[in-house]
């Protein structure tokens, strides 16, 4: 069986590879060795698909910290605002949301998935679940085949990888491509987990403490050993039983595993600022104005709502300060301390939930060897990637799926017109 186009994996990059590639007229087969399509795509945003973002692209590469800067050629040519088009087009009415995530007005991603299938089948874009590719096979410089599980060979002049990373595995991503790349002479950056979990084993988190508990709108940074922030993201986050999640946790995330790595720590600091909007001093003078106020007050109740009750009695407990003391009992070097503790409580972490747990994959096949405009291997022609098998990772909040859906239209087009062209 011959072939134009052969894209392996449906979740977001390949399914919008496969409709590039067909609206080309291209004979395509999209094989995905899952029982159904896109599936990450019905999983993500909550369940609800937040198909892209609004944000100027300037601002979207920004949020995409791993080689962000990759995808401006890209942009050039597809970018978010083409991506709202498309799906407008496909009858899919999108509304847009805090910090411009964009989210399908029916709420329901499995709309998203619908649409995108019912465009395959006008395209009459053949479809292979349940198939498990084995090998690519590539002759003279070029692909040639496509080796089966079953030992059948389909023969094709392009093949896009889509298979997505390591995250996430019960939807299939479980790092098939990367031996493909390899085999093409493709250079594998270290795969780590990235919009991730991070553990820690400081005694207030063993004993769960103040687990289950949210902080709201509060700067999360990572220090390098020096003490400096090497990243702060001010946005939630959570106190959990293995240690800290939530958005601003979740983007910090990858930072924890660098450091680490960059210089060999076993444990890394990280700094929450519960109050960013005012500054230590202007905090400890308006602690100290509470307490004037009404000295005779007992301190957890002159300092009630500056930060969630189970969080002030933590600090005072970290300050040796007794919750029910009067006001004026408390020396003036013990609220300094406590304005100084919620503005920086440092504590260490030693690290993240493993990469099956992340949402996105940090690492993968090196942009360096990847052609921008047009996401081709610069080792074997008529071989493209697209989506998180690339080392390009973003934060979430639909950046990663821009990055994905971008990638996917530039490498399906591109790799029917290798084809057409020929013709």
């Amino acid at each position: 069986m011959t072939y134009d186009v052969i894209i392996i994996g449906g979740g977001p990059s390949g399914l919008m590879a496969s409709i590039a590639a067909g609206e080309k007229k291209a004979k395509v087969l999209l094989i995905d060795k899952g029982n159904k399509l896109g599936r990450k795509l019905a999983i993500s945003g909550g369940g609800r698909c937040n198909v892209t973002n609004r944000l100027p692209i300037d601002e979207i590469v920004k949020h995409i910290p791993g080689n962000g800067r990759f995808l401006y050629s890209a942009f050039s040519i597809f970018n978010n605002e083409d991506i709202i088009r498309f799906f407008e087009k496909l009858g899919i009415e999108l509304k847009e949301e805090d910090h411009g995530r964009m989210f399908p007005v029916s709420n329901k991603a499995q709309s998203v998935v619908d649409a995108l299938l019912r465009r395959l089948a006008e395209l009459d874009v053949e479809i292979r679940t349940n198939t498990t590719v084995k090998d690519l096979h590539f002759s003279n410089g070029a692909v040639e085949s496509v080796e089966l599980m079953d030992g059948s060979m389909l023969t094709t002049h392009s093949v896009v990888i889509a298979v997505g990373g390591k995250s996430v595995p019960h939807t299939g991503s479980t790092g098939d491509g990367f031996p493909w790349a390899e085999k093409a002479g493709h250079t594998i950056s270290e795969l780590f987990p990235t919009e991730v979990p991070v553990t820690s084993e400081e005694p207030f988190i063993k004993a769960k403490t103040l687990q289950g508990l949210s902080l709201r709108d509060v700067a999360v940074s990572v220090l390098n050993p020096k003490g400096k922030p090497l990243i702060t993201h001010q946005m939630d986050m959570i106190f959990t039983h293995f240690g800290i999640s939530g958005p601003a946790v979740l983007r910090c995330s990858q930072f924890v595993v660098k450091a680490m790595k960059k210089w060999n720590l076993k444990h890394v600091t990280m700094n929450i600022d519960a109050i960013p909007s005012l500054n230590e001093e202007e905090l400890f003078q308006k602690v100290m104005k509470l307490v004037k106020d009404e000295p005779k007050k007992a301190i957890k109740n002159s300092l009630k709502g500056i930060v969630p009750e189970r969080y002030l009695l933590f600090l005072f407990e970290q300050n040796d300060i007794s919750p029910d003391s009067q006001g004026t009992t408390i020396s003036t070097d013990q609220l300094r301390n406590f304005a100084k503790a919620c503005k920086q409580f440092q504590f260490k972490v030693n690290g993240t939930l493993p990469l099956e747990k992340a949402f996105v994959t940090g690492g993968g096949v090196s942009v360096k060897e990847i052609e921008p405009k047009t996401m081709a291997s610069k080792f074997v022609q008529g071989l493209y990637f697209c989506g998180e098998v690339l080392d390009i990772y973003g934060y979430t909040g639909g950046y990663n799926i821009t990055s994905a859906l971008v990638t996917g239209r530039l490498a399906g087009m591109n790799a029917a017109n290798i084809v057409t062209e020929s013709n």
